[in-house]
């Protein structure tokens, strides 16, 4: 049984499953956590793949109710709170974006131990939390529509955010594609060390730069590593490049 909230992410777990392991059949797929518990009472299934932030009920709740009744593997976006629910008995998790290989992994582990009993999540919980942001807490992938297509990108595949009008400009090695995030919301989301600020509309992935350079005029510019295009930097993020 597959419990997530967001259809596309789910449909592609779906996808992978069937292909890593053709023995295995999905008896349910439900966004919430409410119908994630009607769904295991009824089917039995020997494997839930749980959503941990999903509505209603959360897979950590779903996991202390179930009580040992099947496997569970845990879906965050938040190693933390994967690794917690890992450390505390669950049978293994995957993070979003979906990483093939991770899943091999965990089809592997879960062909070896589904015949064992199922461990028992009744007192599962998260880690404390930390005294200060920790690095995971920051944005790490973003959803691109093309079309009928919604694609999953990992920031660290993002050279650079550029605003469009009401829109944000997402652009990778290979592609362009128009988000409804706007620059100042990116800013608070996305790990500061890893993108700079380097005009008021352009946010640049440090490991994307080549290199900086003056133009003819004697601006300040960025050189891609992946891009052909060179973005300029504003006088007042001149700093950033200081000690370069």
């Amino acid at each position: 049984m597959i419990a997530e909230d967001e259809p596309l992410l789910a449909d592609e777990l779906a996808e992978h499953l069937a292909a890593l392991w053709p023995d295995l059949r999905i008896v349910a797929q439900v966004g919430d956590g409410v119908a994630a518990l009607h769904a295991i009472e009824k089917q039995r299934p020997d494997v839930a793949f749980l959503d941990i932030e999903m509505p209603r009920l959360s897979g950590l709740d779903v996991a202390r109710q179930i009580a040992g009744r099947c496997h569970v593997v845990f879906i965050t976006a938040f190693d933390q709170h994967a690794l917690g629910a890992f450390e505390a008995g669950a049978m293994d998790y995957v993070l979003k974006p979906l990483s093939y290989p991770r899943l091999v992994t965990t089809v592997g582990r879960l062909k070896e131990r589904v015949v064992q009993r199922p461990s028992d999540l009744s007192r599962v919980a998260l880690p404390p939390a930390s005294p200060s942001p920790a690095p995971c807490g920051h944005l790490q992938w973003v959803r691109l529509s093309r079309g009928a297509t919604v694609r999953l990108v990992t920031v660290d595949e993002i050279c650079y955010f550029k605003a469009d009008n009401k829109y944000t400009l997402v652009v990778t090695k290979d592609s362009e594609s128009l988000i409804r995030k706007t620059i100042k919301e990116l800013v608070d989301e996305l790990d500061p060390d890893t993108f700079w600020q380097i005009h008021r509309s352009v946010l640049v992935n440090v490991r994307a730069i080549d290199s900086v350079f003056r133009d003819g005029s004697g601006a300040l510019s960025v050189r891609l590593k992946e891009r052909p295009e060179t973005l300029t930097v504003s006088e007042q993020h001149h700093h950033l490049f200081r000690q370069m």
